[in-house]
Order: C-alpha cells, then structure tokens, then sequence
C-alpha cells in the first residue's frame, strides 16, 4: 500500500506556493497525488503552531502511512507531527524552521516588546502578494509548542541552504548531529531553495520512494 504524501508550506506562504506546486507537478509524473494542506489556521492572522500540527493530524486521521513534505515552518510542524504519529514513515524537511520562537525573539530583541506593544506585527504574505499581519499570540503559542528540539525516529532528509539568512543551516546541522534517522544535504542557496528546486525534487523523490513508488 502507497503511502499518502502531504506538502505543508511555510510561514505566510500557502498550498500555491512555487515549491508545494513543483512537489505536485514532479511526483505527479510518477503517479502520486501530493496533497497540498492549507496551514493558515485558524488564519494568517492568529496564525498558531498548535492549531498547525491538530490539522495536520486530524488530516492524517486513520492513514496506515503517510510521508510528510515540509518547508520552513511546514518542515518544523511535519517534524513534530512526526513526534506524535506512528503512522509518519518519512520525513523531507526544507530549510526547517528549529528553534522558532527563540529565533523570533532574538531578532525581534525585548522578547519581542514592541509586538506586544502593537498587537500584531506587518508581514509579507507570500500567497495574497500583499503585506498583512499576525498578532502576538502566534510568538506565544510557538513558545510553548515548539519546546526543544523535536525527537523523530522516521527516515529524515533535509536539504538546507549555506546562505539561508532566515534559519541558519547551523540548525540543521544540529539536529542532525543528534537525530540518527536523519541526514542533511547543504547547497549553494538562500531560504526559498528556488535555484535547487531541481536537486531537492530528485532527493526528495528518492528518499521518499520505498513508501511512495509502485509495488
């Protein structure tokens, strides 16, 4: 029995997204349906990590296996779907986003101070092409979700690149070093990995085969 496979998209992005498209299109030709979760939940602008990883739980319901296909947030919340459901076979993890909410917090400065002063903070929303915004509650409810790093047992790829300057390549790295199921593969690019589309597509499809490709 195939497994099912399920893209989860990144941070502001949406199932439209130029990767989650490229997955659907080159695993197509090998006869698998990705299917393309929307994580904007309950919406962009409560946007929260724990409502995140219920929907893709609850998507995953009964399934006997499923492989998950994240990027950047979408990576950190197949990650931790993986700590919670035996059903997770394989893992791709694009650029994953570790350590979320103590990045935020870094870069924000004040624990995020002036967040919390206005309520919410303007992002660029990838999917509507247009600036938006995300209140304060997505930085707290991280913080208490995405506790420590996610312990997964499930076969992991992770393709990160070395000039990522949204998540340092030196998180994965890390995880690596003390996740024995997973394997990392730097390149040459920046967070989106557009330029290695054609390289991530090919690994991804031979990591995940075993679970995907005909009997």
């Amino acid at each position: 029995m195939r497994a099912r496979c399920l893209y989860l998209h990144g941070f502001a992005s949406g199932p439209g997204s130029a990767k989650g498209v490229a997955f659907a299109e080159a695993f197509a030709r090998h006869g698998v349906d990705v299917e393309r979760l929307n994580l904007r939940v309950p919406s962009l602008a409560h946007l929260r990590l724990s409502a995140m990883i219920d929907h893709v739980v609850a998507t995953i319901g009964d399934a006997e296996q499923v492989v998950l296909i994240g990027s950047s947030l979408g990576g950190l919340t197949a990650a931790r779907v993986a700590e919670r459901v035996p059903a997770v076979r394989a893992l791709v993890l694009l650029a994953p986003a570790f350590r979320m909410a103590e990045r935020w917090r870094a870069r924000l400065g004040d624990d995020g101070a002036a967040w919390r002063r206005d309520g919410s903070i303007e992002v660029f929303d990838h999917a509507e092409r247009r600036p938006a915004r995300v209140d304060v509650g997505f930085l707290d409810d991280a913080a208490a979700t995405d506790v420590g790093w996610p312990t997964v047992t499930a076969p992991t790829w992770i393709a990160h690149g070395t000039r990522d300057d949204v998540v340092d390549v030196a998180l994965s790295r890390q995880w690596c070093a003390r996740t024995p199921s997973a394997r990392l593969t730097e390149l040459d690019d920046g967070h989106e990995l557009i330029a290695s589309l054609p390289t991530i597509l090919d690994g991804a499809w031979r990591h995940l085969a075993p679970w995907l490709a005909p009997a």
